[in-house]
C-alpha cells in the first residue's frame, strides 16, 4: 500500500510523531493490563508497526515485517496478532483495503470513522459519534438490532488534493 500519512500534518495528530506513537502504545498497554490481557512481544511489536505506519497495513505486509525481526514466516502470527489488537480495541480492520490501522484513542470508548484516500490509500481516524449515533437511531426506527459498524469514508487526503492541483 502506498501511503504517505508520515508527512507532516497529514495524518491524525495524535499519530503524528514518536512522542504520540509512545504515547498512544502506553495507552495500549495498559488498556491491556486493566483487562488481565497479555500484549505479548508480537502484538505488542504488531502494534508498534501500526503506530509507525501513520496509516493502514495488510496483515502480509505486517508479517514481512515481524519476520524480518524474527518473529515468525507464517501467517497466522500476523492475523493472531492482528486479530487480538483488533477484537481488544487497540487496532481497527479498514475493510475496503483489506487492512489494519492502530486505534488513535486506545484508552477511550469512542466512535470512529476512516477517512481513507482514493489517491494514496492513507488513513486517518476521525471522531464519528454524531453519524455513529445517527446510524442508531435509523436502525432503531428500521427495527433493526445494530450489533457494530465501520464507517469507511472514500476521498483525497491534503497531499493527494495538493498533489492534482
Amino acid at each position: 500500500m502506498t501511503n504517505h500519512g508520515s508527512a507532516a500534518g497529514f495524518c491524525c495528530a495524535d499519530h503524528s510523531g514518536a512522542a504520540n506513537a509512545q504515547a498512544i502504545l502506553a495507552q495500549a498497554e495498559a488498556q491491556a493490563r486493566a483487562r488481565g490481557l497479555r500484549l505479548t512481544p508480537v502484538r505488542r511489536r504488531t502494534l508498534e508497526i501500526l503506530l509507525e505506519a501513520h496509516g493502514a497495513l495488510g496483515a502480509y505486509e505486517v508479517l514481512e515485517l515481524l519476520a524480518r525481526e524474527g518473529f515468525g514466516t507464517q501467517p497466522p502470527v500476523a492475523y493472531r496478532a492482528l486479530n487480538f489488537l483488533v477484537e481488544n480495541g487497540l487496532a481497527h480492520r479498514i475493510r475496503r483495503l483489506n487492512a489494519f490501522t492502530a486505534c488513535a484513542h486506545p484508552s477511550e470508548e469512542h466512535s470512529a470513522a476512516f477517512l481513507i484516500c482514493a489517491g494514496c490509500d492513507s488513513v486517518t481516524e476521525a471522531p464519528a459519534r454524531g453519524v455513529s449515533d445517527a446510524l442508531a437511531a435509523a436502525a432503531e426506527a428500521a427495527g433493526f438490532a445494530l450489533e457494530r459498524a465501520t464507517i469507511e469514508a472514500v476521498g483525497l487526503c491534503r497531499i493527494c488534493q495538493e498533489a492534482s492541483a
